[in-house]
C-alpha cells in the first residue's frame, strides 16, 4: 500500500509540472528565429561555445532526460529478455574461440587510451564537438574490446546498475533544483564562467559528464549481455 501511494505522488508531481509547462507553451508566435536564438543566446548567457550542447542540455533538457530514459529502459529490456537462471554449478562462459596474443597485447594498449578519450569527450562537450552520449558510446566500445579478446575478462553489473543509478539521480537532481529555486527544469543555477573554459556553462558540464556514465555503464552492460552465452552446452565445447 505505501509503495502505491509513493508511486502515485511521484506520477502526480510529474503530471502537474508537465501540465504547467505545457500551458506556459506560447501557441500562436512565430517561431522563424528559433536557430539564430540559440546561437545568439548560447555563448552569452551560458558561456557555452558549442550551441548544439547548450540545446540539448540546456535549452532542451528535458528531451535528453526522456532519451537517457529511453536508453535505460532498452538495456533493462534486453537484459530481461536474455536473462537465464544459471544451474548449481554452472559457469558463464563466452561463445568464441580465443583471440591471439597480438590482439590481447594491443588490447591491452588501447584499453586505458580509449577510456581516457572517452572521459575526454565527454568532458569537454560544451567547448568542442562531442558529449556525453558521444563519450559514453566510446567507453562502451572500450569493455566490447576487452570482451572479445579475453574469454575470463568480466563485467561487474553490480558496479554498472550503481554507476547507471548515481549519474540517473545526479541529471534528475540537477533539475530539480532548478524547480526549487523557482526556475524551469534543468534550468542553469551555478556560475557560467568564462566563454571556453572548461569551468564554464554552469550545470551543462555535469550533466553531460552524469549523461556519459550512465551511457557508457548502459551500453557496457548491454554489450556484456549480447556476448555472455549461459547455454550448459557451451561448456562442453570448452
Amino acid at each position: 500500500m505505501i509503495k502505491q501511494f509513493f508511486v502515485i505522488l511521484i506520477l502526480s508531481i510529474v503530471g502537474y509540472f508537465l501540465v504547467d509547462a505545457f500551458f506556459k507553451v506560447p501557441f500562436g508566435e512565430k517561431r522563424d528565429n528559433v536557430g539564430n536564438y540559440y546561437i545568439e543566446k548560447s555563448p552569452v548567457d551560458l558561456k557555452v561555445s558549442n550551441s548544439v550542447t547548450a540545446i540539448v542540455v540546456n535549452y532542451r533538457g528535458f528531451d535528453t532526460l526522456g532519451e537517457v530514459t529511453v536508453l535505460f529502459l532498452a538495456a533493462t529490456g534486453l537484459g530481461s529478455i536474455m536473462y537465464r537462471r544459471k544451474q548449481k554449478g554452472e559457469k558463464e562462459v563466452r561463445a568464441k574461440n580465443p583471440s591471439s596474443r597480438i590482439i590481447q597485447i594491443g588490447s591491452q594498449i588501447l584499453f586505458p587510451m580509449i577510456i581516457l578519450l572517452g572521459g575526454y569527450v565527454f568532458i569537454h562537450g560544451h567547448l568542442s564537438p562531442g558529449g556525453g552520449f558521444q563519450g559514453g558510446a566510446i567507453i562502451a566500445t572500450a569493455s566490447l574490446l576487452m570482451l572479445i579478446s579475453y574469454r575470463k575478462f568480466k563485467v561487474s553489473h553490480n558496479a554498472i546498475t550503481w554507476i547507471e543509478s548515481i549519474a540517473g539521480v545526479v541529471f534528475a537532481s540537477l533539475g530539480f533544483i532548478g524547480l526549487v529555486l523557482g526556475r524551469t527544469f534543468l534550468e542553469n543555477f551555478l556560475p557560467t564562467g568564462e566563454l571556453n573554459d572548461l569551468l564554464s556553462g554552469g550545470i551543462i558540464g555535469i550533466i553531460y559528464i552524469a549523461v556519459g556514465f550512465k551511457v557508457a555503464s548502459e551500453l557496457t552492460g548491454v554489450i556484456d549481455t549480447v556476448l555472455l552465452n549461459n547455454r550448459p552446452e557451451a561448456q562442453k565445447e570448452n
